[in-house]
């Protein structure tokens, strides 16, 4: 279970719409994670696009094993990047990509990658805090609550409101559900929620 500070969440959500301003969009206007990167000035990139990445490994990746990742951020020499996985659905992409954007934003330390004396094998770093605040901050970048209340009143399906915001409908109805939008409607007419 996820453990925030105090008071991470509202931030979040505030955060994404001072994102949402700086990029001349409203609370209720879809966010494109790659404009979000260009934004940031973080290179988005694919395994085909990763220089001198070993045919092998490539095609483990994209071919062999599609399903076995989905996005990885770094910094190289100062900028930022993210080598995501072009193979999973649109909506699971955008998700995997504002959840790495969302860690630069944070500005969150980096993992590191440990390897033993001959390097034959690596590990990495994991703090789970940290994975869990880029996951609730992407969510709130990609589905504000505010864009949540304005679907709802336009009484728009959960897979409409995948459709128009480019998310899974398991994202949209987990943030109805965390952001107490569900509930707030229910309440209000509960013939029609």
């Amino acid at each position: 279970m996820a453990t925030f500070d105090r008071g991470f969440k509202s931030r979040a959500e505030l955060t994404s719409l001072t994102v949402r301003r700086e990029l001349d969009l409203a609370p209720t206007d879809p966010l494109d994670p790659k404009k979000l990167a260009s934004f940031l000035d973080v290179k988005l990139l694919t395994p085909d696009d990763v220089p001198g990445l070993p045919e092998n490994v490539r095609d483990q990746l994209l071919y062999k094993d599609p399903g076995g990742w989905s996005a990885v951020g770094m910094l190289v020499d100062g900028q930022g990047l993210v080598i995501y996985n072009p193979k999973t659905s649109l909506g699971r992409r955008a998700s995997d990509i504002a959840h790495e954007l969302g860690h630069f934003i944070l500005d969150h330390e980096p993992s590191r990658i440990i390897l033993s004396l001959d390097g034959s094998i690596a590990m990495r770093s994991f703090d789970q805090k940290q994975e869990d605040e880029a996951n609730w901050l992407a969510w709130c970048l990609l589905l504000p609550r505010e864009a949540l209340i304005a679907a709802k009143r336009a009484r728009l399906s959960a897979d409409e409101i995948a459709n128009h915001y480019g998310v899974s409908k398991q994202l949209v109805t987990f943030r109805l559900g965390v952001s107490g939008v569900d509930l707030q409607f229910k309440r209000r007419c509960p013939r029609r929620a």
